[in-house]
C-alpha cells in the first residue's frame, strides 16, 4: 500500500474525536450534552478539512490511516 500523507492537524483532530466518543462510551458519563456538542463539532471539522477536497486523495485509504493514526496518536497521550 502506498503510504499516504496527511497533514498533522487532521490526526490530531482524529486523536481528540477517539478520545471524546471513549468519554462518551462509558457508564454514565459526566457532561454528556458538552461532549456530544464537541463530538458533532469535530465530526464536522473532520469531514469538511480542506484535505479531502485535493484532487489526487484516494479517500477510503486515506481514512482508514486516519483512523490508524488517530488512534495511535490517542493511545500515545
Amino acid at each position: 500500500m502506498d503510504r499516504v500523507d496527511l497533514p498533522h492537524d487532521l490526526v490530531v483532530l482524529q486523536a481528540a474525536w477517539y478520545r471524546t466518543y471513549d468519554a462518551l462510551a462509558v457508564p454514565r458519563p459526566a457532561r454528556t450534552a458538552v461532549l456530544r456538542r464537541r463530538l458533532y463539532a469535530l465530526s464536522v471539522r473532520l469531514l469538511w478539512h480542506p484535505y479531502w477536497s485535493r484532487p489526487a486523495v484516494a479517500v477510503p485509504a486515506a481514512r482508514e490511516e486516519l483512523r490508524r493514526r488517530g488512534r495511535a496518536l490517542e493511545r500515545a497521550r
